[in-house]
């Protein structure tokens, strides 16, 4: 049977579904390996005529044009939709920025894990253009994102400030008068003379761990990047609440710590925590005073409502603030209360070095996501804050 006719009869096999066309190439092919054997047989078969031998291979040749059409027009449409899968596959073809983003992230921690470099494509995406003589291997996206919203939540992140400056420097005050006398606070006024008008920000590596398992790594682009951003966020998240809250600072982070001697914070007795709390709120000049917050503990601050509310159940639905008079929030690391404004309490990620690796756990086969991060913790002025204790009448 000629080809082109059979083309033009079977035209309504390009409107079919790659699956039925292989439904269809499988029937015609049964059928083509059933007429060949009985064409085999009638062969050598001495009674049998050659007018049915000649119908048998007619129809053995029918069955093969139609079998070669059918595959040829599955091969067409099984290439057409590969270039398809291919196109939506490739970073610049995405329209959607949210699914650009997802994939390129995908990629780079895929990347990274099979030990291979990070496509120009992805860190374009990721807004670490290589033509611009970047050279950093966490993209400025990927950083942006690890240093907001964790999953282990860093209280500090709404109140603290926040930046992504390398090599920092900044002033403790953010004006000046001229008037030699113009810093009304003397606690300020002699914290700059002996400590110095400007803060300059230190390099302080730490490294975070993302545990990947083989399944995770190979599924969809939405688990990688959400498995591996909520580990990071964590990591890096707990990591900052244990500086700025360490009783026992490690050696070079001394000064992030509100509890460390370094700082030389003020600390506010009294005879209890609400006094206390009323009175190093009191002892703050007024520059630092109107925004101030508390950080405390939820167990401290719900053991002075036991104690103001004396059975009242009133007390226990009011919010915080109508209780002590600051914005409060709640951190259990908080050993002691810390009041002040937090605004002087400054993290500053150094993003030019931040560098993603990976390692492998061979006991438990998970691939280890890693970020090596810079950061530090500087408490820019100690005399904006004041540390709570409770030193009870003898």
């Amino acid at each position: 049977m000629n080809k082109k006719y059979l083309k033009l009869n079977l035209q309504h096999f390009g409107d079919k579904t790659l699956y039925e066309m292989k439904q269809n190439m499988a029937t015609i092919g049964q059928q083509l390996q059933k007429t060949e054997g009985e064409l085999s047989q009638k062969a050598i078969d001495p009674s049998a005529s050659m007018d049915d031998i000649q119908a048998l291979q007619k129809s053995k040749d029918d069955l093969k044009a139609r079998f070669d059409v059918i595959k040829d027009q599955h091969d067409q449409l099984e290439t057409e939709q590969k270039a398809k899968f291919a196109a939506k596959d490739n970073i610049k073809n995405i329209t959607d920025p949210a699914e650009q983003k997802m994939k390129a992230k995908s990629d780079m921690i895929k990347a990274v894990m099979a030990n291979k470099p990070v496509p120009a494509d992805v860190r374009q995406a990721l807004g670490d253009d290589n033509s611009t003589g970047g050279e950093k291997f966490l993209p400025k996206t990927v950083s942006n994102d690890i240093i907001t919203e964790p999953t282990v939540k860093n209280q500090l992140r709404g109140i603290s400030t926040f930046t992504q400056i390398t090599n920092l420097e900044i002033p403790k005050i953010s004006f000046t008068l001229d008037d030699d006398e113009f810093i009304a606070d003397t606690e300020t006024a002699k914290e700059l003379k002996t400590k110095g008008d400007t803060v300059t920000f230190g390099r302080h590596k730490f490294k975070v761990f993302a545990g990947l398992s083989e399944t995770v790594l190979l599924g969809t682009d939405a688990n990688v990047v959400a498995t591996v951003e909520r580990a990071l966020q964590s990591g890096v998240a707990a990591k900052e609440k244990k500086v700025a809250f360490a009783d026992s600072p490690k050696t070079g982070e001394e000064h992030m710590s509100f509890y460390s001697t370094e700082n030389e914070i003020k600390t506010v007795e009294g005879e209890d925590l609400y006094k206390a709390i009323k009175k190093a709120i009191a002892d703050l000049h007024e520059d630092y005073r109107e925004n101030a917050k508390i950080v405390m503990t939820y167990a401290d601050y719900m053991d002075i409502i036991e104690v103001l509310a004396n059975g009242n159940a009133t007390l226990y639905s009011a919010q915080p603030e109508q209780v002590l008079g600051k914005p409060v929030e709640f951190v259990d690391a908080a050993k002691h209360p810390i009041i002040g404004d937090f605004s002087y309490s400054h993290y500053n990620y150094d993003i030019a070095t931040t560098q993603y690796e990976r390692d492998k756990d061979v006991k438990t086969g998970i691939e280890q996501f890693v970020v090596t991060a810079w950061f530090d913790h500087q408490i820019k002025l100690a005399s904006a804050f004041r540390i709570v204790e409770v030193t009870p009448a003898p």
